[in-house]
């Protein structure tokens, strides 16, 4: 591989990330993608008529997509998923957004979506994109909203202010991260500015959902060019790599179902009708099994002998906080993809999924490492262990080493993104097939 390959595809993904401001539009920008390599878009709502070899995606909520590929030979055995989640933390706009906390001023009124840090929010260039509801006749019809250009800001105290601003502040959403919008004379004007990027007149727009996004573009960086920063590379760069991986993988697997998913609200508990608690999953994978003539058996069958990669963004060790790490599980950046480990099964790896993702990284020339929290100090969690509690298989939690998760503005690898999508590719093309001696085979 040539450096310039890891050059290319890590400006590929962030220009992915820069056209994606919120889930709306990685969905749509997947939908894209999938169009273009000859996916066929199916509706939850229609019936299901699926060909050997064919190539489908289907969405829900506009937030959601699940892009699917069905083997050429008749029959299947399995399903082999990456999963990913499309959500990443942000201020949501709330309704009735527009304050005015003086006679001079015009801000918006927000709230937290996810778990985020929230210093890195202030003093940056931000928009506002999402979805807007729109009335057309008799119809209501949702269109993707984005505020193409710097529209906000959520400016500091000054330290003259506040002298205490350099050792530690609790940050209040309700006072402090409020964005200034414009002066008095702007009051009004957010509903008119959201309709225009609707392109429609603001009487049609019946609702929305709304989020700022830091408007930053990415970049590579480091003394020799080894790290990016960008928004949102939690999660959008597993996405990402998952997505283009099942595009760019062959029909040499004959034996299994190759699909991507990518839920929305992994950030918020994912119990929603589009996230990883829902049966978004469950009922494509049963769809799919009854219209290649399986039964109801057949389909728990199929899924016993499935596997699963969820991947989510891992922390890499910070230069300035190594004591934060595990004495001995310790990723870094352009080392691999990271295996996650916990023993309360806020990751769903075990010694059997961890050992059949490590023989596809082997195959696929990827090194992989391996991330534990420290014993004291406790981790998030992501979709795996959640999809699992609708279909059960074999899953491995896996990602990309980063700095600064949660921040609008992150820091990851040069090497990973291709990394990823080199071993998923793999995990796509290789069938993993469940012996009923307990044993497993790579073919």
């Amino acid at each position: 591989m040539e450096e310039n390959t890891f050059i290319n595809v890590s400006k590929d993904m962030m220009s992915f990330i820069e056209k994606s401001p919120t889930a709306f539009q990685v969905t749509a920008n997947f939908m894209d993608l999938l169009d273009d390599a000859g996916f066929v878009r199916l509706n939850e709502m229609d019936r299901w008529h699926l060909i050997s070899g064919g190539k489908y995606y289907v969405t829900r909520n506009d937030s959601s997509i699940i892009a699917f590929r069905m083997p050429a030979a008749e029959g299947f055995i399995n399903y082999q998923i990456a999963a990913a989640h499309s959500d990443s933390p942000s201020f949501k706009v709330k309704e009735n957004p527009e304050l005015t906390p003086d006679k001079n001023y015009v801000s918006l009124n927000v709230e937290k979506y996810g778990g985020m840090l929230m210093a890195p929010w202030f003093d940056r260039p931000l928009s506002v994109a999402g979805r807007a509801i729109v009335r057309e006749g008799a119809v209501l019809k949702p269109v993707l909203v984005n505020v193409d250009r710097d529209l906000c800001i959520i400016p500091n105290l000054a330290i003259h202010m506040n002298r205490e601003a350099n050792t530690g502040l609790n940050y209040n959403a309700q006072k402090d991260m409020i964005p200034l919008i414009g002066e008095t004379e702007s009051k009004g004007l957010f509903d008119s500015i959201i309709a225009d990027a609707a392109q429609t007149d603001k009487e049609s727009v019946i609702s929305s959902d709304l989020f700022l996004y830091n408007r930053q573009a990415g970049t590579i960086w480091g003394a020799d060019n080894e790290f990016i920063s960008a928004p949102r590379l939690d999660d959008v760069m597993c996405a990402y790599s998952c997505m283009n991986a099942l595009i760019d993988s062959d029909e040499s697997n004959q034996e299994s179902v190759a699909v991507c998913a990518v839920f929305d609200n992994e950030e918020v508990g994912s119990s929603t009708k589009q996230g990883a608690d829902s049966t978004f999953l469950s009922d494509v994978l049963m769809r799919i099994a009854a219209c290649a003539g399986k039964d109801n058996e057949d389909y728990i069958r199929a899924c016993a002998g499935s596997f699963m990669l969820s991947a989510d963004n891992a922390h890499a060790v910070h230069p300035n906080y190594q004591e934060k790490a595990d004495p001995t599980n310790r990723p870094h950046m352009n080392k691999g993809i990271v295996i996650k480990y916990n023993a309360n099964q806020k990751y769903t790896t075990d010694a059997v999924s961890a050992a059949i993702f490590k023989e596809i990284c082997t195959r696929a020339g990827v090194p992989t490492q391996e991330f534990a929290n420290r014993s004291d100090i406790p981790g998030g969690s992501t979709l795996g262990n959640i999809a699992n509690c609708h279909v059960s298989m074999n899953t491995v939690d896996i990602g990309l080493a980063q700095l600064a998760m949660h921040s609008p503005y992150e820091t990851a690898g040069i090497m990973d993104t291709e990394y990823m999508i080199k071993a998923v590719k793999e995990f796509f093309e290789t069938a993993i097939v469940t012996n009923s001696n307990g044993t497993f085979t790579l073919e």
